[in-house]
Order: C-alpha cells, then structure tokens, then sequence
C-alpha cells in the first residue's frame, strides 16, 4: 500500500513540471510576438517667441518645439499618462515644466506635439545666463528638449504596468539676438529614449 502514494506525488511533480515548462514557453512565445520596442523621437522644428537673459539670475523665455513621435511597433500600441516637457541649456532647466495631456499612440503610427514651453524668472546659474548670451551673440545655442512621464503598452486586452520613459533631444539652433518665430534648426538627430 506504501506504493500508491508514492505514484501519486510522482505524478504531481511530473504534472506541475509539464505545466511551468508550458507557462514559461507560453510567455517565451507571446514575448517574441508582442516583443515591444521603444517609441522613437524627432525634432522637426523650433521657433523661440522670447529669450530675456537682462535679469540675472532669473531667465524669461517662451520657445515652441515641434517633436515626432514614432511607435515601431506592428502589435502593440503606447498609451503615455503623464508627460511634462521642458528646455534646458547645459542641463540646467531654462523653461518651466508643462504638463502635456494624455496620448494615445496606435500601432506603427506618427504623432507630432508642438508645446509652447516657457516661464518667467526661472532661476538659473550666472554660467548659464553669460554662455546662453554669448552663444546668442555667436549665433548657435545648444538647448535640450526633455520630455519625462510614465508609459505602458498595450496588445490586444492586454495592458503592462506603467514603466517611467525619459526622452532627451538635443538641438542646436541658429539663433542671433532680437529674431523671434521660427529658427533654422542644425541637424535633425534622433532623441535618446531611455525606459
């Protein structure tokens, strides 16, 4: 009699071991068809309406950036919860933060955001005010559009948990002092994305 039981726990490992080796090859395959792949962003263009460095430390500004996003992905689309945008020159923050609302972003599709960034008396570093005037007065200035939020992807019914998503673009702009609108941009390189 000492026999059955001993069967029967055999039967239960071999069981539970079938059933994780499933699982696991289940979601190795589910992982390879869905495998999701970062969202990619663009700067097309850049129009600075007010940069007044005249009261240091603080810095006034109003720039508009336009930024395209692509989402690579044949089968899984990007839902973005929270985004906030802002422009920094030397790593230092020259704009306020702006909310951006929520956005969808559908398979294998291209979304442009053009926020108008901007703020009176940002504080800021004297380096940071004497290089940005003396890059004005050179005629390029080097800023930086960081977009920071919180993403998840989504196939089917299926949702992931929210993961936080960093996009950096840097940007050089030809810019000379007491032009405002639109500025020719030097280059059109990718944005680093970091999830």
């Amino acid at each position: 009699m000492a026999s059955p039981p001993r069967n029967a726990r055999r039967a239960l490992c071999t069981f539970i071991t079938i059933f994780l080796l499933l699982a696991g090859l289940t979601v190795l395959i589910v992982w390879l068809i869905y495998r999701p792949h970062k969202p990619q962003f663009t700067v097309l263009g850049a129009a600075i309406y007010d940069l007044n460095t005249t009261c240091p430390p603080f810095i006034s500004t109003s720039m508009q950036f336009t930024l395209v996003a692509r989402n690579p992905n044949r089968r899984v689309s990007i839902m973005y919860d929270k985004l906030t945008a802002y422009v920094s020159y030397r790593n230092q923050a020259i704009t306020s933060s702006l909310a951006l609302p929520p956005l969808y972003h559908a398979t294998k599709s291209t979304v442009a955001l053009s926020p108008v960034l901007g703020g009176a008396g940002v504080p800021v570093s004297v380096e940071a005010t004497n290089g940005l005037v003396m890059d004005e007065a050179y005629g390029v200035v080097a800023l930086s559009v960081v977009l920071l939020g919180r993403l998840r992807w989504k196939a089917g019914v299926i949702y992931t948990g929210r993961y936080g998503v960093y996009v950096k673009c840097d940007v050089w702009v030809g810019l000379k002092k007491g032009i405002v609108g639109q500025v020719p941009l030097l280059g059109s390189p990718q944005c680093k994305v970091d999830i």
